[in-house]
């Protein structure tokens, strides 16, 4: 499928001038050497007649081409123009990313997502051109290839951590959908073998000064650290723990994540979040071209801003009853109490605590109303009793729990783009001190971009 939403001559332009803001966006294919790049590839551009485009690097594979070993495309910013505005078919990505195949069945994903199997097999067929289990296996070969890139583990623990669980299904695997065995595609690596490192990629712009700066004003010691070019903290997914460090380097446009997990197996759902939490794969420029043009000169956008992420939709809805109605300051304080009493020790640091934990607890310790620590209680026990629980409308059930709570666990928990929280104290702020009369509804499906824009005012 040749890419729809750049023409070509478009394509040609960014290619030759090698622009990283368009790199993610498409692929290069070149006929002649069947090897797919990257726009930023370092190698002599190849001359235009042998070059084809697509909108993903599993559209370049399928069609018959292999990845390049210089540019790595597996190292690419995700793009999400290609996959329409089909809600449906963004939460299968997202859980597929998180391993929902490896862990359960086709029908299983289907019921998480309210459909037939049969009609999710049509819509990876109408958007990709093969199945769900035929995008997820590549996806877990583009994951194999950046570990043998960037890593030193064996290549039996590269094939647990892609999701294999045996060697010769891996060594299959690999060679049918990348073209290439996994010790042809090893490299020596100078990391440092304590521990992982990997390098996430971004298009620009991203003002990461504001990022770190918005994590640090609301750190929480023991679980988070940062500075000013990097940030790290605890996490635990699945059962799986770890802690990871994010350092920024600026003339590359990436990240070294720097990351320890005692369980492999998830350590390509770990990665997908913590690229979530820095938000590296939006398009920046197209939401705010988007913006500027909604909001027709109204609210002046500062280039760059992203949405910082929390870890999980819990930890968010946690973060946020604590932070009704109070100072950034004066929640931080309940929330770095209530890790230090309820997070399970991680060597040295602490992870945020579960919803076991809280719900099980009296919160003594909490200096705040009686019904602010049954709200808490029954959030955490929602948790504990529901299959789905990250459904944010269901929490409106739960007493002390409103829209405003449930707009922010949405907007950083689940990285949700289009969350306009109206009623928080330092967006009207930041209206009236800008003198802004806005219609927020005008920015979708971008709205909470506008609010994180209106918050960098303050």
């Amino acid at each position: 499928m040749i890419v729809k939403h750049l023409d070509p001559d478009t394509c040609q332009k960014a290619r030759f001038a090698r622009d990283p803001r368009f790199d993610g966006q498409f692929f290069i294919a070149v006929t002649t050497t069947k090897i797919y790049c990257r726009p930023i590839c370092p190698v002599a551009p190849p001359k235009e007649h042998n070059v084809r485009y697509y909108q993903s690097a599993v559209q370049a594979a399928q069609a018959g081409f292999r990845p390049c070993l210089r540019c790595r495309p597996d190292s690419a910013p995700g793009s999400s123009a290609w996959r329409g505005v089909n809600t449906t078919l963004n939460r299968a990505i997202k859980l597929i990313q998180q391993g929902a195949l490896q862990q359960g069945s086709m029908v299983q994903l289907a019921e998480r997502l309210g459909i037939s199997d049969r009609y999710l097999r049509l819509l990876f067929e109408q958007h990709f051109g093969l199945s769900p289990k035929k995008y997820a296996l590549y996806q877990q070969c583009l994951f194999a290839k950046q570990l043998l890139h960037q890593t030193h583990l064996s290549i039996t623990h590269i094939a647990l951590a892609s999701g294999f669980n045996s060697i010769r299904r891996f060594n299959d695997c690999f060679i049918n959908e990348l073209k290439l065995t996994p010790s042809q595609m090893r490299t020596k690596q100078s990391n440092n073998s304590n521990g992982l490192q990997l390098h996430l990629s971004y298009r620009p712009p991203f003002d990461v000064d504001k990022m770190l700066s918005f994590y640090r004003a609301r750190l929480i010691e023991g679980l988070e650290w940062a500075d000013e070019q990097s940030y790290g903290r605890t996490f635990e997914w699945l059962g799986a723990k770890g802690h990871f460090t994010f350092l920024h380097l600026p003339q590359k446009h990436q990240f070294a994540l720097n990351i320890e997990i005692d369980d492999l197996t998830y350590l390509s759902a770990v990665v997908d979040n913590i690229r979530r939490l820095f938000d590296l794969d939006a398009d920046l420029t197209a939401i705010e071209t988007d913006l500027v043009s909604a909001l027709n000169g109204v609210v002046a956008i500062q280039s760059g801003i992203r949405l910082p992420g929390i870890w999980t939709m819990f930890e968010a809805g946690i973060r946020a009853v604590l932070g009704q109605q109070i100072s950034v300051t004066a929640a931080k304080k309940l929330v770095q109490q209530l890790v230090h009493e309820l997070g399970d020790p991680l060597g040295d640091k602490r992870l945020f605590p579960s919803p076991a934990a809280i719900a099980s607890s009296e919160l003594t310790f909490l200096k705040i109303p009686g019904s602010r620590k049954q709200t808490l209680r029954n959030l955490a026990d929602h948790y504990l009793t529901h299959l789905n629980p990250d459904q944010g409308e269901h929490w409106l059930a739960l007493k002390g729990i409103g829209p405003w709570t449930t707009d922010y666990a949405k907007m950083r928990g689940l990285s949700d783009p289009d969350i306009f929280l109206g009623g928080d104290l330092g967006v009207k702020k930041a209206l009236i001190q800008s003198g802004s009369d806005i219609t927020p509804q005008a920015a979708s499906p971008w709205q909470s971009y506008l609010t994180f824009q209106l918050w960098s005012r303050l």
